[in-house]
């Protein structure tokens, strides 16, 4: 694993992309660590499941995704998307939800066990 501090970020960020090809980039600010740059890969996705899982789980708890949707970016399903959420403490009944869309993705979920 590669680390940059800001100021080698500010100077020259394509280094830290390149260097990012080969696994995560670690960016500094004085002592302690700010950021990660994560490669995307050809397709954009990020290829490691830990992290698909963290950020699925992040966006959910910031009402960008549904529970549906953040199962299918994690690559789970959504039984298993609230088990985790759970485990994180993180509440799945909100306002904000796309309720329906989330009752389809357990449907097939169910209906492909």
């Amino acid at each position: 694993m590669d680390t940059v501090n800001v100021r080698q970020l500010k100077n020259n960020p394509s280094e830290a992309l390149r260097s990012a090809v080969k696994g995560p980039v670690l960016v500094m600010k004085g002592d302690r660590p700010t950021a990660w740059i994560l490669n995307l890969g050809v397709g954009g996705e990020l290829n490691e499941p830990e992290v698909n899982l963290a950020v699925a789980a992040a966006l959910f708890s910031d009402g960008a995704l549904s529970l549906g949707r953040a199962a299918r970016l994690a690559g789970i399903g959504a039984g298993e998307m609230i088990s985790h959420l759970s485990r994180l403490g993180i509440t799945i009944d909100r306002e904000d939800q796309d309720v329906e869309a989330d009752v389809e993705t357990l449907e097939q979920w169910l209906a492909s066990s």
